[in-house]
């Protein structure tokens, strides 16, 4: 039974791309073509290598914008506001998803590697706003990025969340590597399970794995998501 593996918990943190809405409203292709075009401006490269960097950033540095930092002295504040300026209306409500959130017990947060004003946008197109104690974005981790340890510590610190009494729900399974080593439960949120020992469950229903924790009313379910982007 799931519930007991949760009932110390009381902390809850949440990321939030293809977490909390599902991959398939693609929000990710608008923002990887912006990430592209920034890459390409600043390294002085056509569309292929600028794409090529990008992934090599994303895999060696944990996202991009840390290698344009590390390797480049991006700015990133200019950045973040780049990418993230995209269409949200691949989005839809979902009051199910919703209803689950809000019945969990204790805090409630969200975590993600973008930018906080991005992350509320989402979270309002998708009828979240208002659940969560507080919204975290990588300017919060002094712009480490998940999968750092440091990162986590940092954004913990300032919410004073304690590893032991608390959940994290990612689909990256890299950004799980360090919370269950800080003694937190670990739910890998994503189509495909991925084999690790540092993940204790997996889901490729957010709202479905936490109607196992919680009672909750239980609205209709909205569309998962418009097709495309």
């Amino acid at each position: 039974m799931v519930a007991r593996h949760f009932s110390h918990v009381t902390q809850w943190v949440f990321d939030l791309d293809n977490t909390l809405y599902p991959p398939e409203a693609r929000l990710f292709d608008q923002i990887e073509t912006r990430m592209t075009d920034w890459v390409m401006d600043i390294a002085g490269v056509d569309r292929t290598e600028a794409d090529r960097l990008r992934l090599h950033y994303w895999q060696t540095y944990g996202t991009t914008l840390a290698g344009l930092m590390c390797e480049h002295d991006a700015d990133p504040v200019p950045y973040l506001t780049h990418v993230h300026d995209i269409d949200f209306s691949p989005l839809a409500p979902d009051p199910a998803l919703a209803a689950l959130i809000g019945a969990l017990p204790g805090r409630k947060i969200v975590y993600t590697n973008g930018a906080r004003p991005y992350a509320q946008n989402v979270l309002a197109a998708r009828g979240l706003d208002g659940l969560f104690d507080a919204v975290y974005g990588v300017e919060h981790a002094d712009f480490r990025p998940k999968p750092e340890r440091a990162a986590f510590e940092k954004v913990f610190a300032r919410d004073g969340i304690t590893p032991a009494t608390a959940a994290m729900f990612e689909d990256d399974p890299r950004n799980l590597t360090a919370p269950h080593a800080m003694g937190m439960r670990t739910v890998h949120v994503a189509p495909a399970p991925h084999n690790g020992a540092h993940i204790h469950h997996h889901t490729d229903d957010l709202a479905d794995f936490l109607s196992q924790i919680v009672d909750a009313p239980s609205p209709p379910r909205a569309p998962r998501a418009k097709s495309g982007t």
